[in-house]
């Protein structure tokens, strides 16, 4: 499984900021196959929008993201999303905005969407290291199954 790892971040990308829920997404997602590239990029729509397309491009199977899902005016990656899937996934954004709200109302707040690109599947994380630390439990059981989903290499699994 190829992964990339992008983090929304105008403070990240000019150095002002570590990026730290970037690396703990990238830490775990080594255990479900090759970190190909990690990057932070400023909360610029058509940067993003062009980043998105180059991994869908390339094939990647997953593209994990954090930051930018918010209602600040630079926060601007659901939207950018919403462009390049194909096929939305609500229930993987519903299942982590309820697992949000079980730590904080502030929950509700995030915007992030799940879906696929063609044979790439999409996530957006929050860009709090603590929202991504409660939620990548959530999705990482069901990451492998849906690639091979995306791939065409397995029917729907019941358990």
């Amino acid at each position: 499984m190829r992964i990339a790892i992008l983090t929304a971040s105008d403070a990240g990308a000019r150095g002002e900021r570590e990026d730290a829920s970037g690396q703990l997404l990238r830490e775990w997602a080594e255990a479900l196959g090759e970190v190909v590239e990690t990057v932070v990029l400023p909360d610029d729509a058509a940067t993003l929008e062009r980043r998105l397309w180059t991994w869908v491009g390339d094939g990647l199977d997953v593209v994990l993201t954090t930051g930018s899902t918010g209602l600040g005016p630079r926060d601007v990656l659901p939207e950018v999303t919403r462009r390049v899937i194909d096929r939305e996934i609500p229930g993987i954004a519903e299942a982590m905005r309820a697992e949000s709200l079980r730590h904080t109302p502030f929950g509700m707040i995030s915007r992030g969407l799940a879906g696929a690109a063609r044979e790439t599947l999409i996530l957006n994380f929050p860009g709090s290291p603590k929202a991504v630390e409660e939620l990548w439990p959530v999705v990482e059981p069901v990451i492998s199954h849906l690639v091979r989903l995306l791939h065409g290499e397995t029917r729907h699994e019941n358990s």
